[in-house]
């Protein structure tokens, strides 16, 4: 299916399919992050329904980092790695932050996470 494309103001809009659509917002000048407009993001069934990982190694290069999300099957020796994420410097720092940020909200809820 050839994708429907348009454009209006800051924002192209791209749709590929019934299921998928895609939003750009270009910026001419920074805006503060209180400004900026909210994305909708949409996931297939399959990708929304996850999977479960009990691991994840972490390794990176000078441009990008690749994270391995593991799955150990328990009383087995092996290992699979069931999804790896490979993003950019500044995506991954602030993907910390936010695990960080959330990580300390659930412990002000539900207590500290013991290791």
């Amino acid at each position: 299916m050839k994708p429907f494309k348009f454009s209006r103001k800051n924002r192209e809009y791209i749709k590929w399919d019934k299921n998928h659509k895609e939003v750009r917002i270009t910026h001419k000048a920074k805006v503060a992050p209180e400004a900026q407009a909210q994305i909708e993001v949409e996931a297939e069934d399959a990708v929304a329904q996850g999977v479960y990982a009990d691991l994840a190694v972490v390794t990176h290069g000078d441009t990008e980092f690749l994270l391995d999300f593991i799955f150990l099957t328990p009383g087995r020796p092996e290992a699979r790695v069931v999804k790896r994420i490979i993003s950019g410097a500044i995506h991954t720092k602030r993907f910390c932050a936010a695990l960080a940020d959330n990580l300390k909200k659930y412990e002000a809820r539900f207590g500290p996470i013991k290791e």
